[in-house]
Protein backbone atom coordinates (compact mmCIF):
# COMPACT_ATOMS: atom_id res chain seq x y z
CA UNK A 1 0.00 0.00 0.00
CA UNK A 2 1.57 3.32 -1.07
CA UNK A 3 1.69 6.38 1.19
CA UNK A 4 -0.99 8.24 -0.76
CA UNK A 5 -3.53 5.45 -0.33
CA UNK A 6 -2.53 4.99 3.30
CA UNK A 7 -2.94 8.67 4.20
CA UNK A 8 -6.23 8.75 2.32
CA UNK A 9 -7.56 5.92 4.51
CA UNK A 10 -6.26 7.57 7.68
CA UNK A 11 -7.96 10.84 6.73
CA UNK A 12 -11.21 8.95 6.17
CA UNK A 13 -10.92 7.55 9.70
CA UNK A 14 -10.34 11.07 11.08
CA UNK A 15 -13.19 12.65 9.09
CA UNK A 16 -15.92 12.22 11.77
CA UNK A 17 -13.79 14.29 14.14
CA UNK A 18 -12.97 17.21 11.81
CA UNK A 19 -14.72 19.77 14.06
CA UNK A 20 -12.61 18.79 17.10
CA UNK A 21 -9.48 18.78 14.92
CA UNK A 22 -10.23 22.31 13.69
CA UNK A 23 -10.66 23.55 17.27
CA UNK A 24 -7.41 21.85 18.20
CA UNK A 25 -5.70 23.55 15.24
CA UNK A 26 -6.88 26.94 16.51
CA UNK A 27 -5.34 26.12 19.90
CA UNK A 28 -2.06 25.03 18.28
CA UNK A 29 -1.86 28.18 16.17
CA UNK A 30 -2.37 30.23 19.35
CA UNK A 31 0.38 28.30 21.19
CA UNK A 32 2.68 28.75 18.19
CA UNK A 33 2.00 32.49 18.28
CA UNK A 34 2.76 32.67 22.01
CA UNK A 35 6.03 30.77 21.46
CA UNK A 36 7.03 33.31 18.82
CA UNK A 37 6.07 36.15 21.17
CA UNK A 38 8.26 34.67 23.92
CA UNK A 39 11.25 34.70 21.57
CA UNK A 40 10.49 38.27 20.42
CA UNK A 41 10.38 39.58 24.03
CA UNK A 42 14.13 38.96 24.36
CA UNK A 43 14.73 42.05 22.17
CA UNK A 44 13.03 44.67 24.42
CA UNK A 45 14.44 42.88 27.48
CA UNK A 46 18.02 43.50 26.32
CA UNK A 47 17.73 46.69 24.26
CA UNK A 48 15.21 48.73 26.26
CA UNK A 49 15.76 47.50 29.82
CA UNK A 50 19.44 46.49 30.09
CA UNK A 51 20.92 48.97 27.61
CA UNK A 52 18.45 51.91 27.66
CA UNK A 53 17.49 51.32 31.34
CA UNK A 54 13.71 51.77 30.81
CA UNK A 55 12.26 51.18 34.32
CA UNK A 56 8.63 51.49 33.16
CA UNK A 57 9.09 48.63 30.68
CA UNK A 58 10.78 46.57 33.41
CA UNK A 59 7.52 46.76 35.40
CA UNK A 60 5.35 45.85 32.40
CA UNK A 61 7.44 43.09 30.80
CA UNK A 62 7.10 40.48 33.61
CA UNK A 63 3.33 41.00 33.66
CA UNK A 64 3.21 40.53 29.90
CA UNK A 65 5.31 37.37 30.21
CA UNK A 66 2.96 35.98 32.88
CA UNK A 67 -0.03 36.69 30.62
CA UNK A 68 1.68 34.88 27.74
CA UNK A 69 2.38 31.77 29.86
CA UNK A 70 -1.16 31.80 31.30
CA UNK A 71 -3.00 31.96 27.98
CA UNK A 72 -0.49 29.64 26.33
CA UNK A 73 -1.22 27.07 29.07
CA UNK A 74 -4.98 27.32 28.51
CA UNK A 75 -4.66 26.80 24.75
CA UNK A 76 -2.10 24.01 25.28
CA UNK A 77 -4.49 22.13 27.57
CA UNK A 78 -7.41 22.64 25.17
CA UNK A 79 -5.75 21.34 22.00
CA UNK A 80 -3.86 18.53 23.80
CA UNK A 81 -7.08 17.23 25.36
CA UNK A 82 -9.01 17.47 22.10
CA UNK A 83 -6.32 15.69 20.09
CA UNK A 84 -5.99 12.95 22.69
CA UNK A 85 -9.77 12.49 22.57
CA UNK A 86 -9.64 12.24 18.76
CA UNK A 87 -6.73 9.79 18.94
CA UNK A 88 -8.45 7.51 21.44
CA UNK A 89 -11.74 7.72 19.50
CA UNK A 90 -9.98 6.66 16.29
CA UNK A 91 -8.37 3.71 18.08
CA UNK A 92 -11.73 2.66 19.54
CA UNK A 93 -13.37 2.95 16.12
CA UNK A 94 -10.64 0.93 14.41
CA UNK A 95 -10.73 -1.86 16.98
CA UNK A 96 -14.52 -2.07 16.67
CA UNK A 97 -14.26 -1.95 12.89
CA UNK A 98 -11.63 -4.72 12.70
CA UNK A 99 -13.57 -6.91 15.14
CA UNK A 100 -16.79 -6.38 13.19
CA UNK A 101 -15.00 -7.02 9.89
CA UNK A 102 -13.55 -10.32 11.17
CA UNK A 103 -17.07 -11.54 11.93
CA UNK A 104 -18.07 -10.82 8.32
CA UNK A 105 -15.27 -12.92 6.84
CA UNK A 106 -15.76 -16.52 5.74
CA UNK A 107 -14.55 -19.57 7.63
CA UNK A 108 -11.83 -20.15 5.02
CA UNK A 109 -10.17 -16.89 6.11
CA UNK A 110 -9.77 -18.18 9.68
CA UNK A 111 -8.27 -21.40 8.39
CA UNK A 112 -5.54 -19.35 6.69
CA UNK A 113 -4.79 -16.96 9.58
CA UNK A 114 -3.83 -18.13 13.10
CA UNK A 115 -5.93 -16.80 15.97
CA UNK A 116 -2.91 -15.25 17.69
CA UNK A 117 -2.05 -13.24 14.59
CA UNK A 118 -5.57 -11.80 14.41
CA UNK A 119 -5.50 -10.93 18.13
CA UNK A 120 -2.18 -9.17 17.51
CA UNK A 121 -3.73 -7.13 14.67
CA UNK A 122 -6.55 -5.89 16.89
CA UNK A 123 -4.52 -5.22 20.03
CA UNK A 124 -0.83 -4.71 19.18
CA UNK A 125 -1.08 -3.12 15.72
CA UNK A 126 -3.82 -0.74 16.80
CA UNK A 127 -1.79 0.16 19.92
CA UNK A 128 1.14 1.00 17.63
CA UNK A 129 -1.15 3.26 15.62
CA UNK A 130 -2.46 4.75 18.86
CA UNK A 131 1.06 5.95 19.74
CA UNK A 132 1.35 7.52 16.32
CA UNK A 133 -2.07 9.20 16.35
CA UNK A 134 -2.34 10.18 20.02
CA UNK A 135 1.24 11.30 20.67
CA UNK A 136 3.24 11.74 17.48
CA UNK A 137 0.36 13.51 15.71
CA UNK A 138 -0.08 15.94 18.61
CA UNK A 139 3.61 16.76 18.77
CA UNK A 140 4.02 17.07 14.99
CA UNK A 141 1.08 19.43 14.55
CA UNK A 142 2.05 21.46 17.60
CA UNK A 143 5.65 21.80 16.43
CA UNK A 144 4.51 22.75 12.92
CA UNK A 145 2.51 25.68 14.30
CA UNK A 146 5.45 26.74 16.50
CA UNK A 147 7.85 26.57 13.52
CA UNK A 148 5.61 28.85 11.43
CA UNK A 149 5.45 31.46 14.22
CA UNK A 150 9.19 31.32 14.95
CA UNK A 151 10.06 31.60 11.26
CA UNK A 152 8.07 34.83 11.24
CA UNK A 153 10.16 36.16 14.15
CA UNK A 154 13.56 35.30 12.66
CA UNK A 155 12.67 36.82 9.26
CA UNK A 156 11.38 39.94 10.97
CA UNK A 157 14.60 40.26 13.00
CA UNK A 158 17.12 39.56 10.22
CA UNK A 159 16.15 38.08 6.85
CA UNK A 160 19.80 37.38 5.90
CA UNK A 161 20.42 35.28 9.01
CA UNK A 162 17.06 33.62 8.47
CA UNK A 163 18.04 32.50 4.97
CA UNK A 164 21.32 31.06 6.27
CA UNK A 165 19.48 29.10 8.95
CA UNK A 166 16.96 27.76 6.45
CA UNK A 167 19.77 26.27 4.35
CA UNK A 168 20.35 23.73 7.11
CA UNK A 169 16.71 22.69 7.60
CA UNK A 170 16.64 20.55 4.41
CA UNK A 171 19.98 19.02 5.45
CA UNK A 172 18.43 18.06 8.79
CA UNK A 173 15.46 16.51 6.97
CA UNK A 174 17.65 14.10 4.97
CA UNK A 175 18.43 11.74 7.87
CA UNK A 176 14.79 11.87 8.95
CA UNK A 177 13.65 10.60 5.54
CA UNK A 178 16.45 8.02 5.20
CA UNK A 179 16.02 6.60 8.69
CA UNK A 180 12.24 6.80 8.36
CA UNK A 181 12.24 4.20 5.58
CA UNK A 182 14.36 1.89 7.71
CA UNK A 183 12.07 2.38 10.71
CA UNK A 184 9.02 1.47 8.60
CA UNK A 185 10.57 -1.79 7.37
CA UNK A 186 11.87 -2.74 10.82
CA UNK A 187 8.51 -1.97 12.43
CA UNK A 188 6.66 -4.16 9.90
CA UNK A 189 9.06 -7.02 10.74
CA UNK A 190 8.56 -6.43 14.46
CA UNK A 191 4.78 -6.54 14.19
CA UNK A 192 4.93 -9.77 12.17
CA UNK A 193 7.16 -11.34 14.85
CA UNK A 194 4.80 -10.16 17.60
CA UNK A 195 1.91 -11.80 15.72
CA UNK A 196 3.84 -15.09 15.51
CA UNK A 197 4.71 -14.96 19.22
CA UNK A 198 1.08 -14.20 20.15
CA UNK A 199 -0.04 -17.13 18.02
CA UNK A 200 2.37 -19.48 19.81
CA UNK A 201 1.20 -18.16 23.20
CA UNK A 202 -2.41 -18.81 22.26
CA UNK A 203 -1.68 -22.34 21.00
CA UNK A 204 0.46 -23.47 23.91
CA UNK A 205 -1.73 -21.99 26.65
CA UNK A 206 -4.87 -23.48 25.06
CA UNK A 207 -3.05 -26.80 24.59
CA UNK A 208 -1.20 -26.82 27.91
CA UNK A 209 -2.44 -30.34 28.77
CA UNK A 210 -0.87 -31.76 25.60
CA UNK A 211 2.38 -29.87 26.23
CA UNK A 212 2.60 -31.37 29.71
CA UNK A 213 1.42 -34.83 28.65
CA UNK A 214 4.18 -35.11 26.05
CA UNK A 215 6.84 -33.51 28.24
CA UNK A 216 7.39 -30.65 25.78
CA UNK A 217 7.74 -27.85 28.33
CA UNK A 218 11.45 -27.45 27.59
CA UNK A 219 10.90 -27.44 23.84
CA UNK A 220 8.16 -24.82 24.06
CA UNK A 221 10.28 -22.65 26.37
CA UNK A 222 13.14 -22.81 23.88
CA UNK A 223 10.85 -22.07 20.92
CA UNK A 224 9.30 -19.09 22.70
CA UNK A 225 12.74 -17.90 23.81
CA UNK A 226 13.92 -17.91 20.19
CA UNK A 227 10.93 -15.78 19.19
CA UNK A 228 11.62 -13.35 22.03
CA UNK A 229 15.26 -13.13 20.93
CA UNK A 230 14.12 -12.38 17.37
CA UNK A 231 11.86 -9.61 18.66
CA UNK A 232 14.69 -8.19 20.77
CA UNK A 233 17.11 -8.25 17.81
CA UNK A 234 14.57 -6.34 15.72
CA UNK A 235 14.03 -3.77 18.45
CA UNK A 236 17.78 -3.31 18.96
CA UNK A 237 18.24 -2.67 15.23
CA UNK A 238 15.51 -0.03 15.46
CA UNK A 239 17.19 1.42 18.59
CA UNK A 240 20.54 1.63 16.78
CA UNK A 241 19.10 3.76 13.98
CA UNK A 242 17.06 5.83 16.43
CA UNK A 243 20.11 6.58 18.58
CA UNK A 244 22.15 7.43 15.47
CA UNK A 245 19.62 9.76 13.84
CA UNK A 246 19.25 12.18 16.76
CA UNK A 247 22.97 13.15 17.20
CA UNK A 248 23.38 13.34 13.42
CA UNK A 249 20.56 15.87 13.11
CA UNK A 250 21.87 17.76 16.15
CA UNK A 251 25.36 17.96 14.60
CA UNK A 252 23.97 19.37 11.35
CA UNK A 253 22.01 21.92 13.37
CA UNK A 254 25.17 22.77 15.34
CA UNK A 255 27.03 23.61 12.11
CA UNK A 256 24.26 26.03 11.16
CA UNK A 257 24.16 27.52 14.66
CA UNK A 258 27.93 28.12 14.70
CA UNK A 259 27.82 29.92 11.33
CA UNK A 260 24.89 32.09 12.46
CA UNK A 261 26.58 33.07 15.74
CA UNK A 262 29.70 34.12 13.84
CA UNK A 263 27.83 36.05 11.13
CA UNK A 264 25.31 37.61 13.56
CA UNK A 265 28.05 38.57 16.01
CA UNK A 266 29.90 40.35 13.21
CA UNK A 267 26.70 42.28 12.37
CA UNK A 268 26.40 43.47 15.99
CA UNK A 269 30.10 44.46 16.18
CA UNK A 270 29.77 46.41 12.91
CA UNK A 271 26.69 48.25 14.21
CA UNK A 272 24.30 46.72 11.67
CA UNK A 273 22.23 45.05 14.40
CA UNK A 274 21.52 45.46 18.12
CA UNK A 275 22.44 42.88 20.78
CA UNK A 276 18.74 42.55 21.64
CA UNK A 277 17.72 41.83 18.05
CA UNK A 278 20.52 39.28 17.68
CA UNK A 279 19.69 37.51 20.96
CA UNK A 280 15.98 37.53 20.10
CA UNK A 281 16.87 36.00 16.73
CA UNK A 282 19.12 33.39 18.39
CA UNK A 283 16.44 32.49 20.95
CA UNK A 284 13.86 32.00 18.16
CA UNK A 285 16.35 29.92 16.18
CA UNK A 286 17.13 27.66 19.15
CA UNK A 287 13.40 27.24 19.74
CA UNK A 288 13.00 26.51 16.01
CA UNK A 289 15.61 23.77 15.98
CA UNK A 290 14.01 22.00 18.95
CA UNK A 291 10.93 20.89 16.96
CA UNK A 292 13.19 19.75 14.09
CA UNK A 293 15.22 17.62 16.51
CA UNK A 294 11.96 16.42 18.05
CA UNK A 295 10.86 15.03 14.69
CA UNK A 296 13.85 12.67 14.75
CA UNK A 297 12.78 11.44 18.20
CA UNK A 298 9.19 10.74 17.21
CA UNK A 299 10.05 9.52 13.71
CA UNK A 300 10.30 5.95 15.02
CA UNK A 301 6.82 6.21 16.54
CA UNK A 302 5.39 7.67 13.34
CA UNK A 303 6.91 4.93 11.17
CA UNK A 304 5.68 2.24 13.58
CA UNK A 305 2.20 3.73 13.32
CA UNK A 306 2.34 3.82 9.51
CA UNK A 307 3.55 0.20 9.35
CA UNK A 308 0.72 -0.78 11.72
CA UNK A 309 -1.78 1.20 9.64
CA UNK A 310 -0.65 -0.68 6.52
CA UNK A 311 -1.32 -4.02 8.22
CA UNK A 312 -4.64 -2.82 9.65
CA UNK A 313 -6.02 -1.47 6.37
CA UNK A 314 -4.72 -4.50 4.45
CA UNK A 315 -6.88 -6.63 6.75
CA UNK A 316 -9.87 -4.31 6.40
CA UNK A 317 -9.51 -4.42 2.60
CA UNK A 318 -10.01 -8.21 2.52
CA UNK A 319 -13.41 -8.97 1.07
CA UNK A 320 -15.41 -11.96 2.38
CA UNK A 321 -15.36 -14.99 0.09
CA UNK A 322 -19.08 -15.35 0.73
CA UNK A 323 -21.20 -12.21 0.51
CA UNK A 324 -24.89 -11.54 0.86
CA UNK A 325 -26.66 -10.74 -2.40
CA UNK A 326 -27.41 -7.04 -2.94
CA UNK A 327 -31.15 -7.64 -2.95
CA UNK A 328 -31.24 -10.67 -0.67
CA UNK A 329 -34.70 -11.77 0.42
CA UNK A 330 -35.94 -13.07 3.75
CA UNK A 331 -36.22 -16.85 3.91
CA UNK A 332 -39.58 -17.82 5.32
CA UNK A 333 -40.09 -20.49 8.00
CA UNK A 334 -38.82 -23.87 6.78
CA UNK A 335 -41.72 -26.04 5.65
CA UNK A 336 -40.82 -28.53 2.89
CA UNK A 337 -37.29 -29.67 2.00
CA UNK A 338 -33.55 -29.08 1.62
CA UNK A 339 -32.35 -30.00 -1.87
CA UNK A 340 -28.79 -30.42 -3.18
CA UNK A 341 -28.88 -30.24 -6.99
CA UNK A 342 -25.67 -31.48 -8.64
CA UNK A 343 -23.64 -29.78 -5.89
CA UNK A 344 -19.84 -29.79 -6.01
CA UNK A 345 -17.48 -28.00 -3.66
CA UNK A 346 -13.75 -27.44 -3.56
CA UNK A 347 -11.39 -25.47 -1.34
CA UNK A 348 -8.71 -23.13 -2.67
CA UNK A 349 -6.53 -25.98 -3.94
CA UNK A 350 -9.34 -26.85 -6.40
CA UNK A 351 -9.43 -30.47 -5.20
CA UNK A 352 -13.15 -31.37 -5.06
CA UNK A 353 -14.42 -32.36 -1.61
CA UNK A 354 -18.05 -32.84 -2.66
CA UNK A 355 -18.71 -34.18 -6.17
CA UNK A 356 -22.01 -33.86 -8.05
CA UNK A 357 -24.18 -34.49 -4.99
CA UNK A 358 -27.92 -34.86 -5.53
CA UNK A 359 -29.87 -35.15 -2.29
CA UNK A 360 -33.27 -34.25 -0.89
CA UNK A 361 -33.94 -33.96 2.85
CA UNK A 362 -37.65 -33.69 3.67
CA UNK A 363 -39.13 -31.76 6.57
CA UNK A 364 -39.16 -33.83 9.77
CA UNK A 365 -36.71 -36.40 8.41
CA UNK A 366 -33.65 -37.62 10.32
CA UNK A 367 -30.83 -38.08 7.82
CA UNK A 368 -27.54 -39.66 8.92
CA UNK A 369 -24.38 -38.95 6.93
CA UNK A 370 -21.60 -41.52 7.36
CA UNK A 371 -18.35 -42.35 5.66
CA UNK A 372 -14.61 -42.63 6.25
CA UNK A 373 -12.57 -39.62 7.44
CA UNK A 374 -12.11 -37.03 4.69
CA UNK A 375 -15.18 -38.15 2.77
CA UNK A 376 -16.84 -34.70 2.98
CA UNK A 377 -19.39 -35.25 5.76
CA UNK A 378 -18.72 -32.06 7.74
CA UNK A 379 -18.24 -30.05 4.56
CA UNK A 380 -21.73 -31.09 3.42
CA UNK A 381 -23.17 -29.84 6.71
CA UNK A 382 -21.25 -26.55 6.46
CA UNK A 383 -22.76 -25.80 3.05
CA UNK A 384 -26.30 -25.54 4.46
CA UNK A 385 -25.74 -22.41 6.65
CA UNK A 386 -23.39 -21.01 3.94
CA UNK A 387 -20.25 -21.33 6.05
CA UNK A 388 -18.83 -22.39 2.68
CA UNK A 389 -20.18 -21.51 -0.76
CA UNK A 390 -21.34 -24.14 -3.22
CA UNK A 391 -18.79 -24.21 -6.07
CA UNK A 392 -21.11 -25.82 -8.66
CA UNK A 393 -24.83 -26.54 -8.61
CA UNK A 394 -27.56 -25.28 -6.27
CA UNK A 395 -28.57 -25.77 -2.66
CA UNK A 396 -32.21 -24.87 -2.15
CA UNK A 397 -34.38 -24.62 0.95
CA UNK A 398 -38.10 -24.67 0.16
CA UNK A 399 -37.22 -24.13 -3.54
CA UNK A 400 -35.22 -20.95 -2.77
CA UNK A 401 -31.50 -20.84 -3.61
CA UNK A 402 -29.75 -20.04 -0.31
CA UNK A 403 -27.48 -17.59 -2.18
CA UNK A 404 -30.53 -15.37 -2.70
CA UNK A 405 -31.52 -15.03 0.98
CA UNK A 406 -30.11 -13.00 3.86
CA UNK A 407 -27.61 -14.64 6.19
CA UNK A 408 -29.75 -13.80 9.21
CA UNK A 409 -32.94 -15.38 7.87
CA UNK A 410 -31.06 -18.50 6.70
CA UNK A 411 -29.13 -19.10 9.92
CA UNK A 412 -32.18 -18.36 12.02
CA UNK A 413 -33.60 -21.64 10.63
CA UNK A 414 -30.57 -23.73 11.71
CA UNK A 415 -29.25 -24.95 15.06
CA UNK A 416 -25.82 -26.56 15.29
CA UNK A 417 -24.33 -28.95 17.85
CA UNK A 418 -20.79 -29.98 16.99
CA UNK A 419 -18.15 -32.36 18.33
CA UNK A 420 -16.05 -29.34 19.33
CA UNK A 421 -18.27 -27.70 21.92
CA UNK A 422 -17.97 -23.91 21.78
CA UNK A 423 -18.75 -22.28 25.12
CA UNK A 424 -17.76 -18.85 26.40
CA UNK A 425 -16.17 -17.66 29.63
CA UNK A 426 -19.52 -16.49 30.93
CA UNK A 427 -22.36 -17.74 33.12
CA UNK A 428 -24.30 -20.92 32.42
CA UNK A 429 -27.38 -18.77 31.83
CA UNK A 430 -25.72 -16.58 29.19
CA UNK A 431 -24.22 -19.59 27.41
CA UNK A 432 -27.61 -21.25 27.12
CA UNK A 433 -29.35 -18.01 26.08
CA UNK A 434 -26.62 -17.10 23.58
CA UNK A 435 -28.26 -15.63 20.47
CA UNK A 436 -31.71 -15.31 22.10
CA UNK A 437 -32.30 -11.80 23.44
CA UNK A 438 -34.59 -11.00 26.38
CA UNK A 439 -35.27 -14.66 27.08
CA UNK A 440 -37.64 -15.43 29.99
CA UNK A 441 -36.15 -17.38 32.89
CA UNK A 442 -38.61 -20.24 32.55
CA UNK A 443 -37.57 -20.91 28.94
CA UNK A 444 -33.89 -21.15 29.94
CA UNK A 445 -34.74 -23.55 32.78
CA UNK A 446 -36.96 -25.66 30.50
CA UNK A 447 -34.19 -25.87 27.85
CA UNK A 448 -31.73 -27.02 30.54
CA UNK A 449 -34.23 -29.60 31.80
CA UNK A 450 -34.86 -30.97 28.31
CA UNK A 451 -31.09 -31.22 27.80
CA UNK A 452 -30.74 -33.22 31.05
CA UNK A 453 -28.53 -30.43 32.37
CA UNK A 454 -30.66 -29.08 35.20
CA UNK A 455 -29.39 -31.45 37.92
CA UNK A 456 -25.69 -30.69 37.45
CA UNK A 457 -26.39 -26.94 36.99
CA UNK A 458 -28.08 -26.83 40.42
CA UNK A 459 -24.99 -28.53 41.90
CA UNK A 460 -22.68 -25.77 40.59
CA UNK A 461 -21.57 -23.16 43.17
CA UNK A 462 -23.87 -20.43 41.85
CA UNK A 463 -26.29 -22.45 39.71
CA UNK A 464 -27.15 -20.66 36.47
CA UNK A 465 -24.94 -17.73 37.50
CA UNK A 466 -21.78 -19.87 37.66
CA UNK A 467 -19.04 -18.68 35.30
CA UNK A 468 -17.86 -21.84 33.50
CA UNK A 469 -14.36 -20.72 32.46
CA UNK A 470 -12.72 -20.47 29.05
CA UNK A 471 -14.32 -22.97 26.63
CA UNK A 472 -16.32 -24.35 29.59
CA UNK A 473 -13.16 -25.64 31.30
CA UNK A 474 -14.93 -26.04 34.68
CA UNK A 475 -17.38 -28.55 33.22
CA UNK A 476 -16.90 -32.14 32.07
CA UNK A 477 -17.17 -33.02 28.38
CA UNK A 478 -20.69 -34.40 28.79
CA UNK A 479 -21.81 -31.34 30.75
CA UNK A 480 -20.37 -29.01 28.12
CA UNK A 481 -22.25 -30.87 25.40
CA UNK A 482 -25.54 -30.72 27.30
CA UNK A 483 -25.15 -26.95 27.75
CA UNK A 484 -24.60 -26.77 23.98
CA UNK A 485 -27.75 -28.86 23.41
CA UNK A 486 -29.74 -26.61 25.77
CA UNK A 487 -28.60 -23.63 23.70
CA UNK A 488 -29.84 -25.34 20.52
CA UNK A 489 -33.15 -26.24 22.21
CA UNK A 490 -33.69 -22.63 23.25
CA UNK A 491 -33.04 -21.40 19.70
CA UNK A 492 -35.86 -23.72 18.57
CA UNK A 493 -34.75 -23.78 14.92
CA UNK A 494 -36.55 -26.16 12.53
CA UNK A 495 -33.32 -27.52 10.98
CA UNK A 496 -30.78 -29.23 13.23
CA UNK A 497 -27.21 -30.20 12.33
CA UNK A 498 -25.44 -32.64 14.67
CA UNK A 499 -21.78 -32.89 13.70
CA UNK A 500 -20.43 -35.97 15.52
CA UNK A 501 -21.95 -34.56 18.69
CA UNK A 502 -21.15 -37.59 20.88
CA UNK A 503 -17.94 -38.94 19.33
CA UNK A 504 -15.64 -37.40 21.95
CA UNK A 505 -17.60 -38.66 24.98
CA UNK A 506 -17.28 -41.75 27.16
CA UNK A 507 -20.12 -44.29 27.23
CA UNK A 508 -21.81 -42.94 30.36
CA UNK A 509 -21.69 -39.32 29.15
CA UNK A 510 -22.85 -40.43 25.72
CA UNK A 511 -26.00 -42.02 27.18
CA UNK A 512 -26.90 -38.79 28.98
CA UNK A 513 -26.19 -36.67 25.92
CA UNK A 514 -28.05 -39.10 23.64
CA UNK A 515 -31.21 -38.67 25.74
CA UNK A 516 -30.83 -34.90 25.47
CA UNK A 517 -30.33 -35.20 21.71
CA UNK A 518 -33.52 -37.23 21.36
CA UNK A 519 -35.43 -34.33 22.94
CA UNK A 520 -33.64 -31.90 20.65
CA UNK A 521 -34.34 -33.90 17.48
CA UNK A 522 -38.05 -34.27 18.17
CA UNK A 523 -40.16 -32.56 15.46
CA UNK A 524 -37.07 -31.21 13.68
CA UNK A 525 -35.39 -31.90 10.36
CA UNK A 526 -32.08 -33.35 11.51
CA UNK A 527 -28.84 -34.01 9.68
CA UNK A 528 -26.57 -36.23 11.76
CA UNK A 529 -22.89 -36.39 10.87
CA UNK A 530 -21.98 -39.71 12.47
CA UNK A 531 -18.65 -41.25 13.39
CA UNK A 532 -20.07 -43.93 15.67
CA UNK A 533 -22.46 -45.97 13.54
CA UNK A 534 -24.22 -47.15 16.68
CA UNK A 535 -25.82 -43.69 16.90
CA UNK A 536 -27.58 -43.85 13.52
CA UNK A 537 -29.71 -47.02 13.85
CA UNK A 538 -32.90 -45.02 14.25
CA UNK A 539 -32.28 -42.56 11.41
CA UNK A 540 -35.02 -42.42 8.78
CA UNK A 541 -32.36 -42.61 6.10
CA UNK A 542 -28.59 -43.01 5.94
CA UNK A 543 -26.34 -41.83 3.14
CA UNK A 544 -22.75 -42.98 2.69
CA UNK A 545 -20.11 -40.60 1.34
CA UNK A 546 -16.74 -41.70 0.00
CA UNK A 547 -14.22 -39.28 -1.53
CA UNK A 548 -17.00 -36.71 -1.84
CA UNK A 549 -19.43 -38.94 -3.71
CA UNK A 550 -22.76 -40.33 -2.50
CA UNK A 551 -22.30 -44.06 -3.02
CA UNK A 552 -25.06 -45.65 -0.90
CA UNK A 553 -28.44 -44.66 0.50
CA UNK A 554 -31.06 -46.44 2.61
CA UNK A 555 -32.02 -47.50 6.12
CA UNK A 556 -29.62 -49.21 8.50
CA UNK A 557 -31.01 -52.68 7.73
CA UNK A 558 -31.09 -52.05 3.96
CA UNK A 559 -27.48 -50.91 3.88
CA UNK A 560 -26.29 -53.86 5.97
CA UNK A 561 -28.09 -56.21 3.61
CA UNK A 562 -26.49 -54.49 0.64
CA UNK A 563 -23.05 -55.59 1.85
CA UNK A 564 -21.31 -52.47 0.53
CA UNK A 565 -19.31 -49.64 2.10
CA UNK A 566 -21.70 -49.11 5.05
CA UNK A 567 -21.63 -52.82 5.88
CA UNK A 568 -17.83 -52.80 5.70
CA UNK A 569 -17.57 -49.75 8.00
CA UNK A 570 -20.10 -51.25 10.43
CA UNK A 571 -18.30 -54.61 10.68
CA UNK A 572 -14.93 -52.87 11.00
CA UNK A 573 -16.12 -50.61 13.82
CA UNK A 574 -17.85 -53.31 15.81
CA UNK A 575 -15.03 -55.82 15.40
CA UNK A 576 -12.67 -53.15 16.79
CA UNK A 577 -14.99 -52.62 19.73
CA UNK A 578 -15.15 -56.39 20.36
CA UNK A 579 -11.34 -56.58 20.36
CA UNK A 580 -11.18 -53.66 22.80
CA UNK A 581 -13.50 -55.48 25.17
Amino acid sequence: MNNKALFSKLLAVLKPYHAKLLLAMVGMVAVGGFNALQAYMVKPLLDEIFFNRDARLLNLLPLGLLAIFFFKGIFFFGYSYLLEMVGQSVIRDLRNRIYGHLHELSLSFFHRHPTGELISRIMNDVSMLQGSVSHALIRTLRDLCSVVGLLGVIFYMDWRLALISLLFLPAAAVPIVVFGRKFRRISATYQTKIGEATSQLHETIAGVRIVKAFGMEGFEKQRFGEKMQGIMDTLMLETKYSCLSHPLIEFLGGIGMAMIIWFGGMQVLQGNSTPGAFMSFLTALIMLYEPVKGVSKINTTIQQGLAAATRIFSLLDIRPDIQEAERAIELGPFSRSIVFSDVSFHYENNEPVIKHLNLRVNRGEILAVVGPSGSGKTTLANLIPRFYEVSVGELRIDDVDIREVTFASLRRQIALVSQQTILFNDTVRNNIAYGVSDCPEERIVEAARSAYALDFIHELPHGFETVIGEAGARLSGGQQQRISIARALLKDAPILILDEATSALDSESEREVQKALENLMRNRTTIVIAHRLSTVHNADRIIVLKEGCLIEEGTHDELLALGGEYSFLYRLQFSDQALMR
